[in-house]
């Protein structure tokens, strides 16, 4: 696939052609603000020279910690287009993993937000590297005020040439397992990211976005912000997930799309007051991804909304690599087929010389222009995840079928081994998620004194509506595998995310093992 990029081949100019083409049009909305793509550009030119009088150039590593908000993304596109790094960072994550990556990540300036100026001053304390920090909306003592220093810049800053090969963003994994881990992530990577998106999206400049999710993570990045950039659509930013105002923002906004995660969608699905109080009819197709997509969830959203659904897969080392067309043949329950010049194998996780056979779970691997250049300072991962032919190994368990359609089953260390049995927990989540009262559900493991581990289910039911863990037992049994049944089922207000907005499993798991200390008996199963 053939992507056209600025002369420069600098990623900072993603909205190039918009510029020209469009220079009043409004491409970010957010609150009271309308901002052009001639504002935008111009606002973009005015950081880039800000940041290069603070000595900021080619290579150097700008850290960004901010919420959703219109300085956002001129920040990230006038740090790239110095030739320098983007190094998002998730806002949520706590003052020593905020400091460890700053220090790791070499970052010599900080740009943050006035909401997190606490966090703001653990990293200016703890990382030594950061030399200036510049804080949007001011206040915070020995500080840069961010607007006084674009305030006091002029337009007309020429953006660095660079090479394919150079990195653009360095985007730090979850770190799930271990600390986090910089993702190194180069200009041409990117580039095709936003086109591949857009062509399989079947993106037009008359579309528009609703961004929901956290901008620093891939799911809204580059599910929403880029392809609109590149197209020369726009945008609607709010300023975090809540399912009412996002409903409320449907209807006072008109998207004609939507990107978010299952999580986020449950809880929208859930607010039937406000879905029936609001007209979402503006909403063309939603995009689910960035975790295991129950069928049952899909079905509702279809129900709901009445527009296309497009499940996908991706992960931030790997960018969208297999998707769910727009229009074409679908497969509920199936994240889709991989994408153009992206080569997928689903590889035996006890053999990795094996390609699984159709129907055989193992782990997905992938190659393509989306893939990261390594692991900064770090090339025993790099080593370790990526294979001397240019596989990344996603960690993930999917399986495809006899044309090639992918189904994603989890990650490798959530499935849970029961006795011998492999339970993956969306299979499991797919039957609970059939019963009409329950409205979310997350499956994880728990200590099993006779099976080893076995699957307990947490469950969020309807408002209004009464189910009791024999119920929703007795449920499953009637339609799942009996060895797969939740040996304990707990009744929560709602399933707690993370800063990216997918399940925070590694909490349910703990808490799971705080209520069973001794584990489950052996008479449950």
């Amino acid at each position: 696939m053939s992507v056209e990029k600025h002369p420069s081949r600098n990623f900072g100019e993603l909205f190039w052609r918009p510029v020209m083409l469009h220079p009043d049009k409004v491409v970010i909305r957010q609150g009271d603000v309308a901002l052009t793509y001639a504002e935008l550009e111009a606002r973009t030119q005015r950081l880039a020279a800000a940041l290069s009088r603070l000595g900021i150039g080619r290579g150097d590593k700008v850290l960004l910690m901010m919420p959703n908000d219109y300085r956002y993304v001129e920040s990230l596109f006038g740090i790239i287009r110095l030739g320098a790094v983007a190094v998002p960072v998730n806002i949520k994550l706590g003052s020593d993993s905020l400091i460890y990556i700053a220090e790791h990540s070499d970052s010599r300036i900080l740009i943050a937000h006035d909401e997190l100026v606490d966090k703001a001053q653990a990293i200016r304390g703890g990382a030594a590297n950061i030399e200036h920090t510049l804080i949007v909306g001011g206040g915070m003592p020995g500080a840069l005020d961010y607007d006084k220093l674009l305030d006091a810049e002029r337009e007309g800053f020429t953006t660095a040439a660079v090479n394919d090969e150079d990195v653009a963003m360095m985007m730090y994994t979850s770190g799930s397992t271990g600390r986090p881990k910089g993702c190194l992530l180069s200009h041409a990577s990117k580039w095709w990211t936003a086109l591949s998106n857009v062509r399989s999206m079947m993106h037009v400049e008359s579309d528009r976005a609703l961004i929901v999710g956290p901008l620093y993570h891939a799911n809204a990045l580059w599910g929403s912000l880029m392809p609109m950039l590149y197209v020369g659509g726009s945008t609607a930013i709010l300023p975090g997930f809540d399912a009412v105002p996002v409903i409320e923002a449907i209807d006072e906004y008109k998207p004609s799309f939507m990107s978010g995660t299952p999580s986020m969608y449950s809880l929208i699905l859930a607010e039937r007051e406000a879905l029936r109080a609001n007209d979402v009819t503006s909403i063309e197709f939603l995009s689910c991804g960035s975790a295991p997509v129950p069928e049952e969830l899909m079905n509702e959203l279809k129900r709901v909304f009445k527009c296309e659904l497009v499940e996908s897969y991706g992960l931030t080392e790997a960018g969208a690599n297999v998707l769910t067309p727009r229009w074409g043949i679908k497969k509920l329950g199936s994240c889709g087929l991989p994408v153009m010049d992206v080569q997928v194998r689903v590889v035996d996780a006890e053999d990795e010389s094996r390609d699984c056979e159709p129907g055989e779970i193992g782990e997905l691997w992938s190659k393509g222009p989306p893939n990261l250049l390594g692991y900064y300072k770090q090339p025993d991962v790099t080593a370790e995840k990526m294979t001397p032919d240019g596989f990344v190994k996603s960690g993930d368990l999917v399986y495809a079928d006899e044309q090639g359609y992918i189904y994603f089953q989890g990650r490798k260390d959530d499935m849970i081994n029961c006795g011998g049995e492999n339970v993956y927990p969306k299979e499991v989540e797919t039957i609970i998620l059939t019963h009409p009262s329950v409205a979310d559900v997350c499956v994880v493991s728990a200590r099993h004194q006779v099976k080893g581990e076995a699957p307990v289910a947490w469950v969020v039911l309807h408002k209004d509506e009464t189910a009791d863990e024999r119920k929703l037992k007795q449920f499953f049994f009637a339609n799942g595998p009996a060895y797969a049944h939740p040996r304990r089922v707990f009744f929560v207000d709602e399933i707690p995310v993370s800063g990216t907005n997918k399940i925070d499993r590694k909490w349910l798991t703990e808490e799971a093992a705080r209520r069973i200390p001794e584990g489950i008996a052996g008479g449950a199963g």
